[in-house]
C-alpha cells in the first residue's frame, strides 16, 4: 500500500488544467470550432409512432436557393447497425438503419437536408411531402413482450451476442441467474417485503447538445469532430453504417459540454458523416434541445419487481428482483444496462441464503433509451433500498442498524457480482459517518415542526463498478519530448470530468516531475492509442492503470538509454526524475540531456504504449442520507441537508472527485422529485423543451455536504476505484424513504412530485 502522505500530485486538489478557458469563454467547443461556412444539416422527423413511408417527394424542397441535398432511405445504405458505443461485437442488436421506411417513435428520421444555411434547411424541411401509412403504435411496455403489433418485424434485424434477444416477440435481451431457492427461503422467513418500483425515461440533459462537424481531408479521408464520449466506436460505427473502411474515418473530439451517458451513443454523427461524404463538402449537425428531449438516448424506464424476507431479528436471508426495462423503439444499450439493476443492489447485502434476478428488455414505439449515469444500477438501487426501508420499518429497527447487520463488507464474496470479492471496501465507515453527519439519532424518524410542516430524514446505500470486466480497454502513450518534458496520449474523453487531469496527475507522480511538464493529447483516432472511451465508470480505473503502467515503462527505457550514455548497465542505474544517476560512481546524466541525445543517432525511441483491462470490477461503495421539510398541505419538498460519503478507494484529486459527488446527488435528485416523461395516445412526448422538463436549480438542491471514506484498491491505480456514476444511485431511494417517515405514505413511482404527494395525502385523510 502506498503511503499517501507521500504522494506529490495524486489525492492532491489539484485545479483542472483546463478550467480557465471554460469559465473565461474560450472558444473550445464544437460549435466555436467548426467553421461558419459549411453545410447545415438536419432531419426531416416523424410525426407517427409507428408507420410505413409509402411515398416521399422532395421536388419542391430540393429547389429552394442553397439547398445543396436531400437524401431518404432510398439513398442510404441498407446494412443494419446499433448506434451504441460499446465494444465490439455489440450486444446491442444491429436494429437500424441510417433512414428507414418503417419509422417507430414520433422522431424518427425521415429524410436528411443539407443547405447552405439554416434558413433554406428549414423551409426545405417543411416542403417535403410525405404519405404515411398510420400503424397502431405499441406504447406500454408492459403489453410488449408477445405482443401482435412487432416493432420490428424485419428479417434483417439480428443480435450478434447471445443476450436472449427476439424481434418476433419485441425481445431486445431477457434472462436470469440466481443462487439457491428463493421462493422457499422466502416461506420460511419471518417478514418478507414485496413491491413493484417505476422509474422514468430521465434526459441527461447536458448544457452542449448532440453535435457534429465533418469534412473530407488531403487524403480524401473523413474527418469527424464530435462531442463524444467514444472515438474509437464512433468511427467503428460510422464505417458500418456508411459501408466503408474504418481507415477512411478519423475521429476526433474538442472539449465536452457534458455527456452523462447520452454521448456513448451515435446520435447525431451519421447524419452529417453521410452527406460530407457523399457531397464531398464540410458539414455540421447541431441538435436543438427540442431534438435532444425528444430524439437522443434518455435512461431506460423500468419496473423493478423486489421481494426480500428476513428474520424477526433483521437478518435478510433472500432477496428476488425482476426487472422489466423499456428500450424504446430501438436497442441501444438495452441488454447491458439491465443487468446492473440487479448486479450493483443485490451484492450490497452479504450472506443470502438465497438470490434471483430476472429480466426482460421490450420494444417499445417510444424514443429508444440509452446510457445514462448509473446505467440500470440507480433503477435497481431505487427499488431495492426502498424494499430494504420498508423492511425495517414493518420490523421497527432503525434502517441504519438494519444496514449495519447486513451490508457487505471487505473479504466477502458478492456472489450476485460475478462471484466477486470485495476487495477494497469501507461501506460501514461510508454508513456510520454519514449517520453522524446528519444527526440520524436526533432526527429519525421525524418531528412535527408545526404549522403542517413535518421533517424527516431518509438513506440508502448504493455501489457501482469500476468498468467492464475484462471487456474495457484503456491504452496510453508517453513520450519523452526536447527538455525533458513528456506527451500523454490517451483516448479517453474529458467530458467535465477533468480526467485529462487525474491522468496527468498519475504519469506526473510516476516520473516524479511537474505536472505542468505533461502535456495531453486525447481522443484521436489517428493519433492516440485504443481506448474504450469514458463510460462504465473505466477512465480513473482502467485507463488509469494504464498510465502508471506506461509511466513506469518508459523509465526503464530513459533508465536504458541513460546507462548507454553513461557506459554502464541499466542495472546499475536509477531515475530520480530530473537525472539518471550511476548508484556506484554517482555520475549522472540530466533527463534534459537524455531527451537532446535521443534526437542525434538514437536507436532507441523514448516512447512508451500500454494497454489496460482488468480482471475485476471493484465497486466503489456510498451512504446517502437526507433530511427533507415536507409541507403537508401543498406536499412540497424542501430538500434541507443531503450528506454523502464515499468510498472510491483513492481520490486521485479530491476536489474533482467533490465536484462530481455533487453533481451526481443534483441528478439524482431531480430524478426523484421533478423530472417526468409523458406520452399521449399517438406517442407524442409532451416534456420536449426545458419549460415542462423541470431539472433542479440551485433552490432545489439544499445544502449538499461530502465526505470519503478511504479504501485503497490495490489492483487501481495508487489504490483508486472509480467515483463517476456511484453518486447519482442514493437520492430516489432516500427521498422516498424521508418522504414515508413524513407522511406515512411509500411511493413507488418516480418523480415523486408535490401533487403526487398532496393527494396521496388527500386520499389518505378520506
Amino acid at each position: 500500500m502506498t503511503n499517501l502522505d507521500n504522494l506529490k500530485y495524486v489525492n492532491q486538489p489539484i485545479m483542472k488544467s483546463d478550467a480557465m478557458s471554460l469559465v473565461t469563454g474560450k472558444p473550445v467547443y464544437l460549435d466555436d470550432v467548426a467553421p461558419k461556412d459549411c453545410l447545415i444539416v438536419k432531419v426531416l422527423r416523424s410525426p407517427h409512432a409507428n408507420a410505413i413511408i409509402e411515398n416521399i417527394n422532395t421536388t419542391i424542397a430540393s429547389k429552394v436557393p442553397g439547398i445543396e441535398a436531400i437524401f431518404t432511405y432510398q439513398d442510404v445504405s441498407q446494412k443494419r447497425f446499433t448506434m451504441a458505443g460499446q465494444t465490439y461485437p455489440e450486444p446491442s442488436p444491429y436494429d437500424r438503419l441510417i433512414l428507414d421506411k418503417h419509422v417507430r417513435y414520433v422522431g424518427d428520421p425521415v429524410a436528411i437536408v443539407a443547405g447552405e444555411n439554416e434558413q433554406a434547411v428549414d423551409r426545405a424541411l417543411k416542403l417535403i411531402k410525405v404519405q404515411y401509412q398510420v400503424l397502431e403504435p405499441l406504447l406500454d411496455f408492459r403489453k410488449s413482450k408477445d405482443n401482435k403489433i412487432l416493432v420490428h418485424p424485419e428479417d434483417t434485424w439480428r443480435s450478434l451476442a447471445p443476450v436472449g434477444a427476439d424481434n418476433k416477440r419485441n425481445l431486445c435481451a431477457c434472462g436470469s441467474e440466481g443462487k439457491g431457492d428463493v421462493d422457499e427461503v422466502l416461506n420460511n422467513c419471518d417478514v418478507v417485503v414485496e413491491g413493484t418500483y417505476h422509474t422514468k425515461a430521465c434526459q441527461q440533459a447536458m448544457m452542449e447538445p448532440f453535435c457534429t462537424y465533418c469534412y473530407m481531408d488531403t487524403y480524401n479521408r473523413l474527418n469527424i469532430i464530435s462531442s463524444t464520449q467514444i472515438v474509437f466506436h464512433v468511427r467503428r460505427i460510422v464505417a458500418h453504417a456508411l459501408d466503408i473502411s474504418q481507415s477512411k474515418i478519423r475521429v476526433t473530439k474538442p472539449r465536452i459540454g457534458g455527456g452523462f451517458g447520452a454521448k456513448q451513443t451515435v446520435v447525431a454523427e451519421v447524419f452529417p458523416a453521410f452527406v460530407t461524404y457523399t457531397t464531398g463538402k464540410p458539414s455540421k449537425m447541431i441538435f436543438t434541445r427540442t431534438e435532444c428531449q425528444i430524439a437522443s438516448t434518455p435512461r431506460h424506464e423500468m419496473e423493478v419487481s423486489v421481494r426480500i424476507g428476513a428474520t424477526k431479528e433483521g437478518k435478510i436471508q433472500a432477496i428476488d428482483v425482476y426487472t422489466l426495462s423499456n428500450t424504446g423503439a430501438y436497442g441501444e444499450h438495452g441488454p447491458t444496462t439491465v443487468g446492473l439493476s440487479g448486479h450493483k443492489s443485490i451484492p450490497l447485502y452479504r450472506g443470502l441464503k438465497a438470490f434471483k434476478f430476472a429480466y426482460d428488455v421490450v420494444y417499445t414505439n417510444v424514443m429508444s433509451a440509452g446510457a445514462y449515469r448509473g446505467y440500470g444500477a440507480t433503477q435497481g438501487i431505487f427499488a431495492v433500498e426502498s424494499a430494504v426501508n420498508e423492511l425495517a420499518s414493518k420490523l421497527n429497527i432503525d434502517p441504519v442498524k438494519l444496514r449495519e447487520m447486513n451490508l457487505v463488507k471487505e473479504g466477502d464474496v458478492m456472489p450476485a457480482y460475478y462471484g466477486e470479492t470485495a476487495t477494497s471496501c469501507t461501506l460501514d465507515r461510508c454508513v456510520a459517518r454519514c449517520k453522524e453527519m446528519i444527526g440520524w439519532d436526533e432526527k429519525y424518524p421525524a418531528r412535527d415542526m408545526g404549522n403542517g410542516k413535518i421533517r424527516s430524514v431518509g438513506m440508502a446505500m448504493a455501489m457501482q463498478g469500476s468498468g467492464i470486466t475484462c471487456v474495457d480497454v484503456g491504452s496510453a502513450t508517453l513520450k519523452l519530448n526536447d527538455e525533458g518534458i513528456y506527451t500523454l496520449s490517451i483516448s479517453s474523453a474529458d467530458m467535465g470530468t477533468g480526467c485529462d487531469t487525474i491522468l496527468a496527475q498519475i504519469a506526473a507522480e510516476v516520473l516524479m516531475c511537474p505536472l505542468e511538464n505533461i502535456s495531453v493529447i486525447a481522443a484521436d483516432t489517428d493519433a492516440t492509442p485504443y481506448d474504450s472511451g469514458s463510460y462504465a465508470s473505466s477512465t480513473t480505473y482502467v485507463t488509469g492503470k494504464a498510465v502508471e503502467k506506461t509511466a513506469l515503462g518508459l523509465i526503464t527505457k530513459i533508465k536504458a538509454f541513460g546507462a548507454n550514455m553513461l557506459k554502464c548497465s541499466i542495472d546499475d542505474v536509477d531515475f530520480d526524475g530530473k537525472s539518471v544517476i550511476n548508484m556506484h560512481t554517482n555520475e549522472s546524466v540530466s533527463l534534459n540531456d537524455i531527451a537532446v541525445s535521443s534526437m542525434c543517432g538514437a536507436t532507441q525511441s523514448l516512447q512508451h504504449t500500454e494497454s489496460n483491462s482488468m480482471p475485476s470490477s471493484p465497486p466503489p461503495f456510498m451512504a446517502g442520507m437526507v433530511e427533507i421539510e415536507l409541507d403537508k398541505e401543498t406536499g412540497h419538498v424542501e430538500i434541507l441537508d443531503y450528506c454523502a460519503v464515499v468510498d472510491c478507494g483513492t481520490p486521485i484529486n479530491p476536489n474533482l472527485a467533490r465536484v462530481q459527488t455533487e453533481g451526481g446527488i443534483v441528478q439524482g435528485i431531480g430524478m426523484a422529485l421533478y423530472e417526468d416523461v409523458t406520452y399521449n395516445k399517438k406517442g407524442v412526448l409532451a416534456e420536449n423543451s426545458f419549460m415542462q422538463y423541470k431539472v433542479p436549480s440551485r433552490l432545489d438542491m439544499g445544502k449538499l455536504r461530502v465526505e470519503f471514506a478511504n479504501s485503497y484498491e490495490q489492483s487501481g491505480p495508487f489504490g483508486a476505484k472509480s467515483i463517476g456514476e456511484i453518486v447519482i444511485n442514493t437520492p430516489s431511494p432516500a427521498l422516498a424513504h424521508a418522504i414515508y417517515n413524513a407522511t406515512g405514505v411509500w411511493f413507488k413511482e418516480l418523480p415523486i412530485t408535490s401533487e403526487k404527494i398532496a393527494m396521496a395525502l388527500l386520499n389518505k385523510q378520506k
